[in-house]
């Protein structure tokens, strides 16, 4: 594992920061790897937000105290690969392609040590309606993983905000677990709330939570930052939001990159949608403001126009998306390969494109000339608009 990093420096903004992680299985190491670059950045979060195996590194950052954080990962990271330690025989795309398929079955096949094992006997085989008939693996190892990695009393202790997302399996609700707004209710955030969050049917089992039981939030939503913006209202916001999956990508051209294609498209497309709906929203907080500022001097009083003036309130919000990007060689199973070549790439990615994105420190300002929200695609070395041409 590459353990360079980008040189110290001071915080860029005068705002909360927020780390966004979205799902996306073994590719979660690229998290990893973001995020121990961002902290030689000056980048230390005071909110962490995650769904599925995002919850699980968002869990292992609170849960730990700063200086423990990186090591915790590399732990987890380093357990999880440890089933194929062995590395391609060749470095050619058509050798590493058949690597990357053989060691993610490999994967299915016997599991992920610490994280799910295999049902013996297959859930065909357990009676219906039993917990062991509805899913392909055993996540009780899991369990025993974050009881070891995480310092749940720190999390409860409400050190570090963290907010992991699931979905109710009878209700279709998304539900997000909430170290903060547990508190309000006299509620403690566990290692079943992180399992639930990243319970991907049918391979992994739901996990129950107060009489609900919950699978991954992936499911609904392959992003937190909407809980984010709709909690914080008040203070300004610099996020950094780790995207496993890139909106764009080329025409495919053998059914594997078909099927990777649509993987991509259908986990990063909320994401998407989130960011261009909630700018919707600054934008015409905005423009609400700007109105309300036009009233003659005998309506200012008005009740209904003090009811108006506190919804046109708002904070400034600035979204980095730091943007994984496939590599030729890797398919749709690119998100279960847990090989360790394919662990110390991705972590490796993420150190160098937190790097370069910090190139362009500009973008991690406070929005001026009058917007309220501005995000950004890192993708290689270019800042760019979501929606833009060169987008």
């Amino acid at each position: 594992m590459d353990h360079s990093d980008t040189a110290p420096a001071t915080t860029p903004a005068k705002a909360q920061r927020v780390l966004v992680l979205q799902g996306g299985g073994a590719l979660g190491s690229y998290q990893a790897g973001a995020f121990h670059a961002l902290c030689r950045a000056g980048f230390d979060p005071e909110w962490v937000a995650g769904i599925s195996i995002g919850a699980i590194n968002a869990a292992i950052i609170a849960g730990n105290e700063g200086e423990k954080r990186v090591d915790r990962l590399k732990e987890f990271w380093e357990m999880v690969s440890s089933p194929v330690p062995w590395n391609p025989i060749s470095n050619g795309e058509r050798a590493r392609s058949l690597f990357n398929e053989t060691s993610a079955a490999l994967i299915a096949t016997f599991g992920v040590p610490g994280f799910f094992t295999p049902r013996i006997p297959p859930a065909p085989l357990w009676p219906p309606g039993s917990a062991q008939s509805q899913s392909y693996y055993d996540t009780a190892p899991l369990k025993k993983t974050l009881e070891r990695l995480v310092d749940f009393d720190r999390i409860n202790d409400l050190k570090t905000r963290l907010s992991v997302g699931a979905v109710g399996v009878t209700s279709g609700n998304f539900r997000y677990f909430d170290n903060f707004e547990f508190r309000k209710l006299g509620k403690k955030i566990g290692p079943e709330h992180i399992m639930a969050s990243g319970a991907l049917p049918p391979g992994f089992p739901s996990v129950e939570i107060e009489g609900e039981h919950y699978w991954d939030g992936g499911i609904a939503s392959n992003t937190p930052l909407d809980h984010v913006l709709g909690e914080e209202a008040n203070r300004d916001l610099l996020i950094f939001q780790v995207d496993l999956f890139s909106a764009r990508g080329d025409l495919p051209t053998s059914l594997l990159e078909a099927a990777e294609r649509e993987k991509d498209i259908r986990y990063s497309s909320r994401t998407r949608m989130t960011t261009d709906k909630n700018k919707q929203l600054h934008n015409a907080r905005k423009a609400l403001r700007e109105l309300l500022g036009k009233l003659p001097d005998h309506l200012r009083n008005d009740p209904a126009v003090e009811v108006l003036c506190k919804a046109a309130r708002e904070n400034t919000v600035t979204v980095v998306h730091l943007i994984y990007k496939s590599k030729n060689y890797e398919s749709s199973s690119k998100d279960y390969d847990f090989s360790h070549v394919a662990m110390i790439e991705h972590w490796n990615a993420g150190v160098r494109d937190v790097h370069l994105s910090m190139r362009h420190r500009d973008v991690l300002e406070r929005p001026q000339s009058g917007q309220t929200m501005m995000a950004y695609d890192m993708m290689g070395d270019v800042p760019r608009s979501p929606g833009s041409k060169q987008e």
